[in-house]
Protein backbone atom coordinates (compact mmCIF):
# COMPACT_ATOMS: atom_id res chain seq x y z
CA UNK A 1 0.00 0.00 0.00
CA UNK A 2 1.45 3.14 -0.80
CA UNK A 3 1.83 5.24 2.12
CA UNK A 4 0.43 8.37 3.39
CA UNK A 5 3.21 10.54 3.30
CA UNK A 6 3.83 9.57 -0.94
CA UNK A 7 0.20 10.70 -1.51
CA UNK A 8 -0.32 13.79 0.53
CA UNK A 9 3.18 14.73 -1.30
CA UNK A 10 1.86 14.31 -4.65
CA UNK A 11 -1.81 15.20 -4.15
CA UNK A 12 -0.48 18.89 -2.77
CA UNK A 13 1.77 19.15 -5.89
CA UNK A 14 -1.23 17.85 -8.28
CA UNK A 15 -2.67 21.12 -9.42
CA UNK A 16 0.16 23.02 -10.13
CA UNK A 17 1.62 19.73 -12.31
CA UNK A 18 -1.42 19.60 -14.28
CA UNK A 19 -0.96 23.23 -14.92
CA UNK A 20 2.05 22.74 -15.93
CA UNK A 21 1.57 20.20 -18.40
CA UNK A 22 -2.06 21.35 -19.47
CA UNK A 23 0.18 24.24 -20.96
CA UNK A 24 2.60 22.10 -22.34
CA UNK A 25 0.46 19.96 -24.66
CA UNK A 26 -3.05 21.51 -24.72
CA UNK A 27 -4.89 18.39 -24.08
CA UNK A 28 -6.28 17.05 -20.46
CA UNK A 29 -6.26 13.25 -21.72
CA UNK A 30 -2.35 13.68 -22.47
CA UNK A 31 -1.84 15.56 -19.60
CA UNK A 32 -3.45 12.93 -17.18
CA UNK A 33 -1.63 10.38 -18.55
CA UNK A 34 1.70 12.26 -17.90
CA UNK A 35 0.55 12.86 -14.18
CA UNK A 36 0.00 9.24 -13.92
CA UNK A 37 3.72 8.40 -15.38
CA UNK A 38 4.80 11.13 -12.49
CA UNK A 39 3.01 9.35 -9.73
CA UNK A 40 4.53 6.27 -10.57
CA UNK A 41 8.08 7.44 -10.91
CA UNK A 42 7.12 9.26 -7.36
CA UNK A 43 5.78 6.29 -5.11
CA UNK A 44 9.44 4.26 -5.58
CA UNK A 45 11.71 6.80 -4.77
CA UNK A 46 9.34 7.92 -1.81
CA UNK A 47 8.53 4.46 -0.24
CA UNK A 48 12.34 3.14 -0.70
CA UNK A 49 12.97 6.06 1.59
CA UNK A 50 15.20 7.71 -0.68
CA UNK A 51 15.56 11.86 0.57
CA UNK A 52 14.08 13.94 -1.83
CA UNK A 53 15.24 17.29 -0.47
CA UNK A 54 12.69 19.35 -2.88
CA UNK A 55 9.55 16.95 -3.87
CA UNK A 56 8.11 19.98 -5.71
CA UNK A 57 11.20 20.31 -8.07
CA UNK A 58 11.62 16.50 -8.46
CA UNK A 59 7.98 16.15 -9.61
CA UNK A 60 7.96 19.09 -11.43
CA UNK A 61 11.02 17.86 -13.48
CA UNK A 62 9.81 14.34 -14.19
CA UNK A 63 6.53 16.15 -15.33
CA UNK A 64 8.03 18.30 -17.72
CA UNK A 65 10.36 15.62 -19.36
CA UNK A 66 7.29 12.75 -19.62
CA UNK A 67 5.52 15.42 -21.07
CA UNK A 68 8.28 16.14 -23.74
CA UNK A 69 8.07 12.59 -24.70
CA UNK A 70 4.70 13.21 -24.66
CA UNK A 71 4.72 15.17 -27.69
CA UNK A 72 6.34 12.98 -30.67
CA UNK A 73 2.70 10.78 -30.17
CA UNK A 74 0.61 13.95 -29.87
CA UNK A 75 2.36 15.12 -33.09
CA UNK A 76 2.07 12.01 -34.93
CA UNK A 77 -1.97 12.22 -34.39
CA UNK A 78 -2.19 15.99 -35.22
CA UNK A 79 -0.92 14.93 -38.10
CA UNK A 80 -4.09 12.88 -39.15
CA UNK A 81 -6.49 15.10 -37.48
CA UNK A 82 -9.12 16.10 -39.49
CA UNK A 83 -10.08 20.27 -39.64
CA UNK A 84 -7.94 22.82 -37.47
CA UNK A 85 -7.12 21.54 -33.43
CA UNK A 86 -7.81 24.10 -30.53
CA UNK A 87 -6.79 22.74 -27.26
CA UNK A 88 -9.36 20.83 -25.16
CA UNK A 89 -11.37 23.37 -23.10
CA UNK A 90 -10.92 23.64 -19.30
CA UNK A 91 -13.46 25.39 -17.04
CA UNK A 92 -11.75 27.51 -14.77
CA UNK A 93 -12.30 29.80 -11.96
CA UNK A 94 -14.52 33.28 -12.36
CA UNK A 95 -11.94 35.86 -12.99
CA UNK A 96 -13.08 37.82 -9.71
CA UNK A 97 -12.24 35.44 -7.49
CA UNK A 98 -8.91 35.19 -9.03
CA UNK A 99 -5.42 36.85 -7.95
CA UNK A 100 -4.98 38.99 -10.82
CA UNK A 101 -1.22 37.81 -10.06
CA UNK A 102 -2.61 34.02 -10.40
CA UNK A 103 -4.55 34.68 -13.73
CA UNK A 104 -1.80 34.34 -16.91
CA UNK A 105 -3.24 35.09 -19.99
CA UNK A 106 -1.38 32.18 -20.98
CA UNK A 107 -4.26 30.00 -20.08
CA UNK A 108 -6.68 31.40 -22.78
CA UNK A 109 -7.26 29.10 -25.47
CA UNK A 110 -5.91 32.73 -28.12
CA UNK A 111 -2.45 31.92 -26.67
CA UNK A 112 -2.68 28.14 -25.66
CA UNK A 113 -3.10 28.33 -30.22
CA UNK A 114 -0.04 30.65 -30.55
CA UNK A 115 1.92 27.81 -28.12
CA UNK A 116 0.95 25.72 -30.54
CA UNK A 117 3.47 27.26 -33.26
CA UNK A 118 6.32 26.87 -31.16
CA UNK A 119 8.89 23.50 -30.42
CA UNK A 120 7.92 21.67 -27.83
CA UNK A 121 11.31 22.84 -26.01
CA UNK A 122 10.80 26.31 -26.78
CA UNK A 123 6.93 26.18 -25.37
CA UNK A 124 8.22 24.27 -22.03
CA UNK A 125 10.48 27.06 -21.50
CA UNK A 126 8.05 29.62 -21.92
CA UNK A 127 5.45 28.25 -19.98
CA UNK A 128 7.87 27.52 -17.12
CA UNK A 129 9.19 31.26 -17.37
CA UNK A 130 6.65 33.27 -18.46
CA UNK A 131 3.87 31.48 -16.51
CA UNK A 132 5.54 29.49 -13.78
CA UNK A 133 7.88 32.44 -12.92
CA UNK A 134 10.35 29.55 -13.15
CA UNK A 135 14.12 31.05 -13.57
CA UNK A 136 16.12 30.20 -16.52
CA UNK A 137 18.61 28.33 -14.06
CA UNK A 138 16.27 26.57 -12.66
CA UNK A 139 14.30 25.37 -16.49
CA UNK A 140 18.41 24.58 -17.05
CA UNK A 141 18.07 21.79 -14.41
CA UNK A 142 14.74 20.85 -15.12
CA UNK A 143 15.72 20.13 -18.64
CA UNK A 144 19.18 18.84 -18.16
CA UNK A 145 20.41 22.23 -20.78
CA UNK A 146 22.52 24.62 -19.76
CA UNK A 147 21.20 28.05 -18.56
CA UNK A 148 23.38 29.38 -21.41
CA UNK A 149 20.90 27.42 -23.36
CA UNK A 150 17.69 28.22 -21.83
CA UNK A 151 18.27 32.29 -22.36
CA UNK A 152 18.48 31.32 -26.26
CA UNK A 153 15.41 29.42 -26.33
CA UNK A 154 13.45 31.97 -23.76
CA UNK A 155 14.17 34.89 -26.21
CA UNK A 156 13.38 32.68 -29.41
CA UNK A 157 9.47 31.54 -27.49
CA UNK A 158 8.74 35.43 -26.15
CA UNK A 159 9.46 36.94 -29.15
CA UNK A 160 7.44 34.72 -31.43
CA UNK A 161 4.67 34.66 -28.94
CA UNK A 162 4.43 38.76 -28.35
CA UNK A 163 5.04 38.54 -32.43
CA UNK A 164 1.37 36.67 -32.61
CA UNK A 165 -0.14 37.42 -29.60
CA UNK A 166 -0.33 41.26 -27.89
CA UNK A 167 0.06 41.71 -24.28
CA UNK A 168 -3.13 42.77 -23.43
CA UNK A 169 -5.88 41.57 -21.59
CA UNK A 170 -9.71 43.13 -22.02
CA UNK A 171 -11.74 43.43 -19.17
CA UNK A 172 -13.84 40.08 -17.97
CA UNK A 173 -16.28 42.32 -17.91
CA UNK A 174 -16.35 43.07 -21.48
CA UNK A 175 -15.70 39.94 -22.46
CA UNK A 176 -18.77 38.57 -20.77
CA UNK A 177 -20.86 41.74 -22.72
CA UNK A 178 -19.32 40.54 -25.89
CA UNK A 179 -19.91 36.99 -25.49
CA UNK A 180 -23.37 37.36 -24.32
CA UNK A 181 -24.24 39.36 -27.17
CA UNK A 182 -22.59 37.28 -29.74
CA UNK A 183 -24.24 34.59 -28.62
CA UNK A 184 -27.73 36.33 -28.90
CA UNK A 185 -27.13 37.19 -32.40
CA UNK A 186 -26.45 33.26 -33.27
CA UNK A 187 -29.31 31.84 -31.32
CA UNK A 188 -31.75 34.58 -32.91
CA UNK A 189 -30.19 33.98 -36.23
CA UNK A 190 -29.98 37.94 -36.31
CA UNK A 191 -27.45 38.52 -39.21
CA UNK A 192 -27.27 42.39 -38.40
CA UNK A 193 -26.42 41.83 -34.90
CA UNK A 194 -23.68 39.58 -35.59
CA UNK A 195 -22.07 42.05 -38.27
CA UNK A 196 -21.60 44.65 -35.76
CA UNK A 197 -19.77 42.35 -33.22
CA UNK A 198 -17.39 40.84 -35.62
CA UNK A 199 -14.46 42.76 -36.43
CA UNK A 200 -13.66 43.00 -40.16
CA UNK A 201 -10.71 40.80 -40.68
CA UNK A 202 -12.28 37.71 -37.25
CA UNK A 203 -10.93 34.61 -37.50
CA UNK A 204 -12.43 31.35 -37.00
CA UNK A 205 -11.54 28.24 -35.29
CA UNK A 206 -13.68 25.24 -35.46
CA UNK A 207 -12.70 22.21 -34.06
CA UNK A 208 -14.89 19.42 -35.01
CA UNK A 209 -12.64 16.60 -35.34
CA UNK A 210 -14.50 15.26 -37.96
CA UNK A 211 -16.97 13.90 -35.57
CA UNK A 212 -19.23 17.07 -35.29
CA UNK A 213 -20.23 19.78 -37.72
CA UNK A 214 -17.62 22.11 -38.07
CA UNK A 215 -16.52 25.07 -40.49
CA UNK A 216 -14.22 23.30 -42.77
CA UNK A 217 -10.94 22.21 -42.87
CA UNK A 218 -9.03 25.22 -42.19
CA UNK A 219 -9.98 28.68 -40.07
CA UNK A 220 -12.45 30.90 -41.91
CA UNK A 221 -11.41 34.49 -42.56
CA UNK A 222 -13.33 37.95 -43.16
CA UNK A 223 -16.16 39.13 -40.73
CA UNK A 224 -18.99 38.56 -44.02
CA UNK A 225 -18.11 35.41 -45.03
CA UNK A 226 -18.34 34.44 -40.89
CA UNK A 227 -21.83 35.66 -40.16
CA UNK A 228 -23.23 33.97 -42.84
CA UNK A 229 -21.64 30.79 -42.64
CA UNK A 230 -22.35 31.25 -38.64
CA UNK A 231 -26.74 32.04 -39.27
CA UNK A 232 -26.91 29.69 -42.20
CA UNK A 233 -25.87 27.08 -40.08
CA UNK A 234 -28.18 28.01 -37.19
CA UNK A 235 -30.85 28.29 -39.52
CA UNK A 236 -30.69 25.37 -41.50
CA UNK A 237 -29.51 23.02 -38.36
CA UNK A 238 -31.65 24.22 -35.00
CA UNK A 239 -30.63 22.55 -32.11
CA UNK A 240 -33.56 21.39 -30.22
CA UNK A 241 -33.92 22.17 -26.45
CA UNK A 242 -31.07 24.39 -26.60
CA UNK A 243 -29.31 25.36 -23.57
CA UNK A 244 -27.01 28.38 -22.61
CA UNK A 245 -24.61 28.28 -19.96
CA UNK A 246 -22.16 31.13 -19.12
CA UNK A 247 -18.86 29.71 -17.89
CA UNK A 248 -15.30 30.64 -17.35
CA UNK A 249 -13.32 28.62 -20.09
CA UNK A 250 -9.27 29.06 -20.38
CA UNK A 251 -9.47 31.74 -17.76
CA UNK A 252 -11.97 33.87 -20.08
CA UNK A 253 -15.89 34.11 -20.04
CA UNK A 254 -17.47 32.32 -22.53
CA UNK A 255 -20.30 30.57 -23.34
CA UNK A 256 -21.13 26.37 -23.34
CA UNK A 257 -24.12 25.04 -25.70
CA UNK A 258 -26.34 22.11 -24.74
CA UNK A 259 -28.57 20.08 -27.08
CA UNK A 260 -30.36 19.16 -23.14
CA UNK A 261 -27.56 18.00 -20.81
CA UNK A 262 -25.32 17.29 -23.54
CA UNK A 263 -22.93 20.17 -24.11
CA UNK A 264 -22.07 20.09 -27.93
CA UNK A 265 -20.19 23.22 -28.54
CA UNK A 266 -17.19 25.75 -26.53
CA UNK A 267 -17.72 28.81 -27.85
CA UNK A 268 -14.53 31.03 -26.54
CA UNK A 269 -14.01 34.37 -28.08
CA UNK A 270 -11.36 36.70 -28.49
CA UNK A 271 -11.18 40.48 -28.75
CA UNK A 272 -9.44 43.46 -30.39
CA UNK A 273 -7.51 45.77 -27.94
CA UNK A 274 -10.18 48.05 -27.14
CA UNK A 275 -12.79 45.12 -26.30
CA UNK A 276 -15.60 46.16 -28.64
CA UNK A 277 -15.67 43.72 -31.53
CA UNK A 278 -14.20 39.84 -31.77
CA UNK A 279 -11.21 39.15 -33.98
CA UNK A 280 -11.10 35.53 -33.52
CA UNK A 281 -13.65 32.66 -32.56
CA UNK A 282 -12.74 29.26 -31.20
CA UNK A 283 -15.50 26.68 -30.99
CA UNK A 284 -14.72 23.56 -30.31
CA UNK A 285 -17.66 20.74 -30.87
CA UNK A 286 -15.48 17.31 -31.31
CA UNK A 287 -17.12 15.62 -28.69
CA UNK A 288 -13.86 13.83 -27.28
CA UNK A 289 -12.61 17.10 -26.12
CA UNK A 290 -15.89 18.22 -24.40
CA UNK A 291 -16.96 14.69 -22.34
CA UNK A 292 -14.89 16.06 -19.41
CA UNK A 293 -16.94 19.19 -18.90
CA UNK A 294 -19.97 17.26 -18.39
CA UNK A 295 -19.73 17.60 -14.35
CA UNK A 296 -18.66 21.25 -14.53
CA UNK A 297 -21.80 22.78 -16.25
CA UNK A 298 -24.53 22.55 -13.64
Amino acid sequence: MVNEQATSVFTGHRELLFSIVYNMLGSVADTEDVLQETWLAWVPRSEAGEEIVNPRAYLVRIAVNRALARQESISRRREDYVGPWLPEPLITQEPEVVDPAVRAESVSMALLVVLETLTPLERAVFVLNEVFGYAHTEIAGILNRSPSAIRQLAHRAREHVHARRPRYQADPRVRQEVTERFIAAVAGGDLDALMRVLAPDVIMWADGGGKARAAGLRPLHGRDKIARLIVGNATRHPVTDLNIRFRTVNGDPSALLLSGDTTFAVIVLDLVPDGTQVCGIYAVTNPDKLSHLERGTA
